[in-house]
């Protein structure tokens, strides 16, 4: 970061955890830029949505909508892939230790 704002990261993140401190760990999650709201059920997400943007209406923040996906089933959040099943490792991001070979142990004498 330019001018030694060397701590803009961390608070900024104090700040993001602050305001959405409510939805945190029920519908939302939080990583510094990276925001991901999320719902048990398909009926309840939209009311989730919903208090996400009055969240950021009412504290005047932006969203950049070409990084915006809404609506969608599965998704990259933080690196990981995050689906109806969990959190898996992002296929990418593993692609050079899944085509690794098996190290030869067979020793000749």
């Amino acid at each position: 970061m330019p001018f030694g704002l060397k701590n803009a990261g961390a608070t900024y993140q104090r700040l993001v955890n602050k305001l959405f401190k409510p939805p945190i760990g029920r519908s939302m999650e939080v990583y510094i830029d990276d925001m991901i709201t999320k719902s048990q059920m398909t009926n309840q997400h939209p009311e989730d949505l919903c208090q996400t943007f009055q969240v950021i209406k009412e504290n005047q923040m932006r969203l950049n909508p070409t990084k915006c996906a809404f609506g969608v089933a599965a998704g990259k959040f933080v690196g990981f892939m995050v689906h109806e099943r969990g959190i898996e490792a992002n296929p990418e991001k593993i692609k050079a230790i899944m085509d690794l070979e098996s190290p030869n142990t067979f020793q000749q004498a």
